[in-house]
This record gives C-alpha cells, structure tokens and sequence, in this order.
C-alpha cells in the first residue's frame, strides 16, 4: 500500500494466486471486482486488508478471520508456521530436531489452522505433535511442559469476538529454560520470530508435508485432569466438604466444559451443573453479545441457574478456559454478586500464601496492591510485572500470580500461565472450606481487609474508533498530568514508558494521591481502548466489627466513583 486510502489491484491479484484456500480467495476476488466497479465500502475494506502483514507479537498473531494479509486465515497461519519453523532451527542447535505441541480450541477454522501449522512443522524437519482434539488453552500450556517440548503453538483467539481466530506461541524445552520455560514468548523472541515470518517469500514456497506428525493421545489430557484435581486435597473430610459444595458452571460455549467437570469431579466436587444453553462448543456464541465474562450480561444465563438450583458458587471460563470468573451470594449487597478479579487474586493469593513458606507472590503493575501486603505478612516475596501472562508467569520462584483481567496461575510447576481450570478448583476448595466453618467468600474477603486494609478497584475504560485518538491521550496526560483526583492531592506522576521499578519501559502512566488512591492508565493490548485502572484503600483495624467493615466498604465505594469521574474529566474521555 502506498497510502493510506490508496489499494494496489495487483498486490491482492497477487495474494489471491498465492492463497491456499479457496473460500477467502474467492472472497477477495469478489472484493476486486467491487472495488474495482466503484464500491466504496469494498476499497476500504481492501485498504484495511492490505495494511500490512497481521502483526506477530508477544501475544501471538490475533484478527478477524478473512482473507488477505491482515487478517486471520491459512495464508498467514502458513506463514506464521515457516517462520516460527525457521526460528526454532536456529535457537535448538543440537542434533535432535525441535519438538513442538500444537493444540487448537473450537473457534471458526482452528482445526485448519493446527494442522496447516502441523503439515508446515512436519516439512521443516520439526517433531510435531498435534493434540487429539480441540481442548483449552491450559491444557496446550502444560502439554509443552509435560512432553518437554520446544514450543507449543495454541491456535484460539481465547475470549475475542466469534469473527477473530489467533495463535499463542510458548517456548519451552531447549529453546527457552529457567523460570520462563513454557510460557509465552516475550521480548526480543517475538521481534525475532516475526522477521523469520516477513522472511517467507511466499505461501507457494513453503513446503507442507500430508503426514507424519503425531497426534498424541488422550493419556496427555489424563495426565492434565489428574494433576490439577490433585491441587484440591483428598482426605476424606475434604472430599466431604467437596461434595456439599453446590457448583453451577457455564464455559460461554468454548471447550472448558468437559475438561472442567473431570477435573472438579475427580477433585471431590461432584454436584456441578453446567449452564445448558452454553454446555456445547460453538463458535457463533449465541447467547453472549461478547464471549467475555467481564462483560456485562455474559453471567446472567449462570446466575440464573444458580438462584435456581440455590447454588453456593458460579464459575464461568472464558471460552479456551484460561480464564474464571466467580460470582456469590454477597450478604452485604442482597443476592448473588460477580467478584472482582482483584478480589479473587486475593483470595487465592492469601490461600496460597498460607501454605508457601518460601517463594514469590506476582501480578501485573495494574493490579491491586494488596498482593504484596499479603505476601510481606506471610513473609513471602512479591514482584509486581508488565501486564500480560507472559511476564507474570516469568517470576523466579513463583508460587501464586494473577492479573484483575480474570487470570491466575495456582499451580506454576504444571502451567506456567493463567489457567482458569486449576483455579477454579481452588476457589472450590476454599469456598467448600468456609461453607463448612458457615462462611463464604464475601467473610474471607472481609477477613483480608482486617488484616491488610480494604483495598477496592475498578475501571474506566473508553472506545476510540479512531487509534491516534488514543494517542492523543496518553499525549495529554503527559502534558498536563491532574494536580488532584477524588478530593485528594497528586503527589505523584510516573511516565511507565521511561521505565520503572525495573520494568521495561511501556505506554502509560501511574499516578498516587496523598490519600494513597492509584491510577494507572494505558492504552489496551488488544482492544481499541484507553483503561484506567483504579485503586482505593481505606485502613481497618484487626478487630474491626461487621458495621466497620460495611462503612469503610461504602467509603471505598464513594471515593472509587469520585476518582472514576475525575479521571475521565481529567482525561476528557467519552463514554465507554
């Protein structure tokens, strides 16, 4: 493309005649000669298209599924495969070839996609093992720890829209080792694979086997299910405990169902009920606008059922099941509530703090504080990272991490990423602990809060159509930062791109107040958003009564909501 409203009828001639599929040459086709009879609406889709080659990044490659170079389809994926083919050959140096999993969830054209990426492997003189169906992202994830692979490649745009497809690539095996081994790929990796990828000089030139990858057996999913029921104890009290907890589950139409109820029945909890409506892998998702269990609405179909079945916990997976949301019955608000992810990355973290002795406690730089309380009190370590898995997941002895967006990661030496599986079985254990005491979350929340201070987060987020506006934001914060916010002075103002506390340098800002309130805004990773994360915290005494915990609860409440309208004045940020 020479412009941006410029299109090159021989350039998408020539990705068509490269293309190997052809349902989305066909599409472009049919696009060319639209555009190429006036259709407005056709050239810009073409501009869009064509805009360059969807970028590989720390994330993975993740568009809309359609034809041409910027988008989600085999071309790309081919391409995408040779690439990282071509890097493995140069870091694994030694005799025997690389090893690499490969496993895929139920969205529109992953099977295709794994095994395009499987033939592609195959040819390049890699050791492919294709896992035996669409499965979730976890257990992919403990797949390249537990076969000691060199990579894995998970073909699953996770909880996107239904018209996006992506691929997650972890490096394990020989090609990455110490703490990072099976986790995500970062920093310089991605720059790296992403020119083996601009490297390929076309679909045509990269060879595909027909056969001689292996498709593991189910004995890999086995070993998944065992290892992760076994985080929930099994005496025979436990086990008790386990079988009062009334569970209602939905996995929003991905692939977690199945995997999700073996784990929690073989861990002892066998009175779960799975959301009907949404039970069945569909990759349409006809019951959410967003298959996100932030989103508002994604819950009410579980919630639902829970009143029904007068259930004592929901847990909703994201659609490749890497997150878990978790909704209560919270006494103080009169019926069922979804919780925070902050509140549940305290939870767990408190959980398995209690039962560390040694090692790390880790989440993100926009994600509550009150981890590293709870780690300085159960005298455990505590790092804060960049946001995304790929970082938290890196901690050197790490024991518990999370991030707010729903991710945490319980069990490290089995999945080194978040895992909304092996988590949702510890939120389990613990509630089926506390029913048992006839408490609930809510009680050890306010338990935490005497302890350590009420911390409470929320969001401001807002939608930009147009990318440069974003921009234009953090530009304006960097000008002209709040010179105070909910009432309270700023003292404070950290440009994150300088980089701090040891992190690498990235777009955004951290501001604090005298009151000791945080925000932390950036553009997202993978939505056309500026977030602005927000924190509030208000002291507690150890022994403070149930009315005290309530009113420091709404003093919280009202300074979140007096620092979420400055922000978005101070920020002139429109509505979300």
């Amino acid at each position: 493309m020479t412009g941006k409203h410029a299109w090159d009828p021989d350039e998408v001639r020539t990705w068509i005649a490269d293309d190997p599929d052809t349902s989305t040459a066909d599409e472009l086709a049919t696009l060319l000669a639209a555009a190429q009879g006036g259709d407005d609406a056709a050239r810009r889709d073409l501009v869009d298209r064509f805009a360059g080659l969807l970028q590989f990044g720390t994330a993975g490659l993740r568009g809309a599924l359609g034809g041409g170079p910027n988008r989600m389809n085999r071309a790309v994926v081919i391409r995408a495969a040779a690439g990282l083919g071509a890097y493995l050959r140069q870091v694994v140096t030694d005799e025997a070839a690389p090893k690499v999993v490969v496993g895929y969830d139920a969205r529109h054209r992953s099977a295709d996609f794994a095994h395009d990426s499987a033939a592609v492997l195959t040819a390049a003189g890699v050791d492919v093992l294709l896992l035996p169906r669409a499965l979730p992202t976890p257990v992919l994830a403990f797949a390249v720890r537990h076969l000691d692979a060199d990579a894995g490649i998970m073909v699953t745009a996770s909880h996107n829209p239904a018209a996006d497809n992506g691929y997650k690539v972890y490096l394990g095996g020989r090609a990455v080792t110490g703490p990072g081994q099976g986790a995500q790929i970062v920093p310089p990796m991605d720059a790296d694979i992403a020119a083996a990828i601009a490297a390929v000089p076309s679909v045509t030139a990269v060879p595909r086997a027909d056969e001689g990858w292996t498709v593991v057996g189910e004995d890999v999913v086995d070993a998944y299910v065992a290892a992760v029921a076994a985080l929930a104890p099994q005496d025979d009290e436990a086990r008790a405990r386990a079988a009062a907890l009334r569970i209602v589950l939905t996995p929003m139409h991905g692939v977690g169902a199945a995997t999700a109820t073996r784990v929690l029945a073989q861990a002892g909890f066998t009175d779960v009920t799975v959301v009907p409506q949404q039970a069945e892998p569909d990759p349409d998702f006809p019951t959410v606008s967003f298959p996100n269990p932030e989103e508002p609405g994604a819950l009410d179909l579980a919630l639902a059922l829970a009143r029904e079945r007068e259930a004592d916990l929901v847990v909703a997976l994201d659609p490749d099941a890497d997150r878990c949301s978790v909704a209560v019955v919270d006494p103080h608000a009169g019926g069922w509530r979804q919780l925070h992810g902050d509140e549940v990355g305290a939870l767990l973290g408190a959980d398995a703090a209690a039962g560390a002795g040694e090692g790390t406690l880790a989440c993100s730089i926009v994600s509550s504080r009150l981890l590293s309380r709870i780690a300085g009190a159960a005298g455990l370590g505590f790092v804060s990272t960049l946001t995304g898995f790929k970082w938290i997941s890196r901690t050197d002895g790490l024991v518990f991490g999370y991030e707010e967006a729903l991710g945490y990661c319980v069990a490290p030496a089995l999945v080194r990423d978040k895992d909304g599986i092996s988590a949702s079985v510890r939120v389990a254990t613990l509630a089926a602990t506390l029913k048992a005491q006839q408490r609930g979350l809510v009680d050890e929340l306010d338990a935490i809060a005497r302890r350590h201070g009420l911390y409470l987060t929320g969001q401001v987020a807002a939608r930009f159509d147009d990318p440069g506006k974003i921009a234009a934001v953090i530009d304006r914060l960097r000008a002209a930062a709040p010179t105070a916010l909910a009432g309270s002075p700023v003292t404070t103002v950290t440009d994150l791109s300088t980089g701090v506390d040891g992190l690498l340098p990235t777009d955004g800002f951290r501001i604090f107040t005298a009151a000791d309130d945080r925000v932390v805004v950036r553009p997202s990773g993978t939505e056309p958003k500026v977030k602005c994360y927000l924190e509030v915290v208000v002291p507690l005494a150890p022994d403070a009564p149930d009315e005290a915990v309530a009113a420091a609860r709404a003093t919280a409440r009202a300074r979140l909501d007096a620092l979420a309208g400055d922000v978005r004045t101070a920020l002139d940020l429109p509505e979300a």
